[in-house]
């Protein structure tokens, strides 16, 4: 594995988890969104991430970088809040108001993973990036 190999596998795992940070935003910013009777509600939004493999280079295709894509969104399957509110005027016949199923909990958790995620990528290009540098200064004449 060459060191380019290693900067475009950190390097797409920075994107995926850049993606991934985006996703959760998102559902955050929907957490208390409701709908009108009869409306979908907000579903929160999941990313399906796939690694791409280093490819052997024997057969002379030319094979994609190795490291992760965001091949898929997804939505929860989760069941959409409902909480009684007969005042409100999104509320439908029973009083009930339907909202989006977005858990703040499950989104901070997924943030701090994904800043985690993230940070270890960034670790490992610094890494890389040493180890570098010390082979060329290792080449040169003093």
């Amino acid at each position: 594995m060459s060191s380019s190999d290693i900067f475009s596998i950190a390097g797409s795992a920075l994107n995926a988890q850049d993606m991934r940070m985006a996703a959760i935003a998102a559902n955050l910013a929907n957490v208390d969104s409701v709908t009108k009777p009869g409306e979908e509600p907000y579903r929160a939004h999941e990313l399906v991430f796939q690694a791409t493999p280093q490819a052997d280079g024997d057969d002379g295709a030319d094979a994609a970088e190795p490291g992760v894509q965001v091949v898929d969104t997804v939505q929860s399957n989760a069941a959409p809040a409902r909480n009684y509110e007969p005042g409100n005027p999104y509320a439908d016949a029973s009083g009930y108001v339907t909202g989006s199923n977005v858990s703040q909990v499950d989104e901070m958790v997924n943030m701090i993973d994904s800043s985690n995620a993230y940070s270890a990528s960034v670790a490992m290009m610094q890494q890389a990036s040493r180890l570098d540098q010390q082979m060329i200064s290792s080449f040169q004449v003093t």
